[in-house]
């Protein structure tokens, strides 16, 4: 592995970086599973708001729906950085993030900022830490793989990047989701490699806005190159050639445009600095759309 990919992995960038609360990062628990558990217990599903004390909050393991005030909605449109997350946190409770959070103070985010504010932890206290986006087919309650976000992490000691889902962490599995296996998670370059190989049903991988198919796959794969680029985009953002009116129209060429980029992505690392190139150079995948964009 070489230096300079650990030391990009160290940088903060726009949505990951904690501003004035750097030094108060540095004083959670160094232990990953422990971070992971302390931060999950500070945060709220959206859908386990809606659906309250039933399903996979049946035992009130994410807190009594029935505390949470009538008015709160889901926030990630409101608290897109690791800054944003963090004042909210302190100004809900004064602890900041606490294994005692009420459930009417919880955040109610998804997967991207559990995954945002993970990163931003563990690259404060020195440890490379990267987002990635993709498809997770391992939930309860269903056979598809639904859009997800998660982290990938450097262990000096076993020298490997370590793959760990902390949002998803309380879901039932058969395997450790803070050193998740390879192939449990299914990272978007291989599933849209294998979906235009035709290897794999495009309607399988679906995204909660209601999309599914080859579309939903571009989507997870420019959120995916973005957040290797640590530039953790927010939903509603995608370069132009992958929203929802241009996709359908995309040239054979393009796609094998978009094709070449996923197989960077599948061994990113070796493919480091031809990423860095192309985000350095390619107007279409890195400018965005989208919103007020």
């Amino acid at each position: 592995m070489q230096q300079k990919i650990l030391d990009y992995y160290l940088q903060c960038g726009m949505f990951t970086y904690p501003g004035l609360y750097e030094d108060y990062l540095k004083t959670l628990p160094d232990d990953v599973k422990e971070l992971g558990e302390l931060l999950r217990k500070n945060f709220l599903h959206r859908t386990t708001l809606e659906a309250g004390n039933v399903g996979t909050n049946i035992d009130l393991k994410y807190g009594d729906m029935r505390k949470i005030p009538w008015w709160r909605q889901a926030e990630d449109d409101n608290l897109v950085t690791t800054a944003a997350m963090l004042a909210e946190f302190f100004r809900r409770d004064g602890r900041g993030i606490t294994v005692e959070r009420k459930a009417e103070d919880k955040l109610v985010l998804t997967c991207r900022n559990v995954a945002i504010l993970m990163a931003s932890i563990l690259k404060a206290k020195g440890v490379p830490a990267r987002v990635r986006s993709g498809f997770a087919a391992y939930f309860e309650g269903t056979n598809d793989a639904w859009d997800h976000w998660i982290n990938q992490y450097r262990d000096r000691s076993k020298n490997r990047w370590i793959t760990i889902d902390v949002d998803g962490s309380w879901h039932r599995t058969r395997f450790d989701m803070y050193d998740m296996p390879e192939g449990k998670f299914d990272f978007s370059a291989d599933v849209w490699l294998d979906v235009r190989h035709g290897k794999r049903d495009g309607k399988h991988f679906r995204n909660a806005g209601g999309f599914d198919g080859l579309v939903c796959i571009a989507w997870e794969l420019f959120y995916d190159f973005h957040c290797l680029m640590n530039s953790e985009i927010i939903y509603l953002h995608h370069p132009v050639p992958v929203m929802l009116n241009n996709f359908k129209n995309l040239s054979k060429e393009k796609l094998k445009e978009i094709d070449h980029l996923a197989e960077l992505m599948k061994n990113l690392d070796e493919n480091f600095d031809e990423l860095k190139k192309i985000w350095e150079t390619n107007k279409e995948f890195r400018i965005l759309s989208g919103a007020l964009l």
